[in-house]
């Protein structure tokens, strides 16, 4: 299993950016089955829930990002999205994304997003 996140980037406080996440052929026939979340590590910190998604759309955010940040798939391309908007510099972390439900995939690399302030 392979999760490929991209589109992080240097970004100052107040900007945008799309992520997106894309899984590998080896679970494309459940990946649109399965609820996907968009995760974050800040520096010193834990890994945490951010985004999720249920197969057909529905979404929860955490406190911290609600508001701010939109998360989508595209099961047709085995991809989900986060549009994150109004960045603060609390919001640099690496970006991964897996299941939000049952245990985890493999991890990706993730990708990472710097706030400057």
């Amino acid at each position: 299993v392979q999760l490929q996140a991209s589109g992080g980037g240097l970004v100052q406080a107040g900007g945008s950016l799309r992520l997106s996440c894309a899984a590998s052929r080896s679970i494309f026939s459940i990946f649109s089955i399965n609820v996907m979340g968009w995760y974050r590590q800040a520096p010193g910190k834990e890994r945490e829930l951010v985004a999720n998604i249920t197969y057909d759309g529905s979404t929860n955010y955490a406190t911290s990002v609600k508001g701010r940040f939109t998360m989508s798939r595209d099961n047709a391309k085995n991809t989900v999205y986060l549009q994150m908007n109004s960045l603060k510099p609390e919001d640099t972390a690496v970006y991964y994304c897996n299941r939000a439900l049952g245990v985890p995939w493999a991890w990706g690399q993730g990708t990472l997003v710097t706030v400057s302030s």
